[in-house]
């Protein structure tokens, strides 16, 4: 059950409940989203390109942290991650992170 679930069981019910740390995320997550969505909009009448952008900046700073918290070690960071250790090589190098230390 996600946050909107809870949030609709509890108007159901005519209760407030508490948020959960996943849920305040959450929310904090849609408002920088919603920011960098307006600045990123196309402006033109091409196809946008906003949905590649934003998951390629939040794939690029999960493999980040990954990478940090696990002394740079691929596959440890993939298994951080729940990912294959090939997938997570795949990935770093189509996400421009193919170095092995920033």
């Amino acid at each position: 059950m996600n946050c909107a679930d809870h949030h609709h069981l509890a108007a159901e019910a005519d209760q407030e409940v508490p948020s959960s740390p996943a849920c305040v995320f959450e929310k904090i997550l849609q408002k920088q989203f919603e920011d960098m969505a307006t600045v990123l909009e196309s402006r033109d009448s091409g196809r946008s390109t906003l949905y590649e952008e934003i998951m390629a900046m939040v794939e690029r700073s999960l493999f980040r942290i990954a990478l940090q918290r696990n002394h740079h070690v691929k596959s440890a960071a993939s298994a951080y991650l729940g990912i294959n250790r090939n997938t997570f090589q795949k990935k770093m190098i189509k996400l421009g992170l193919n170095s092995s230390k920033p």
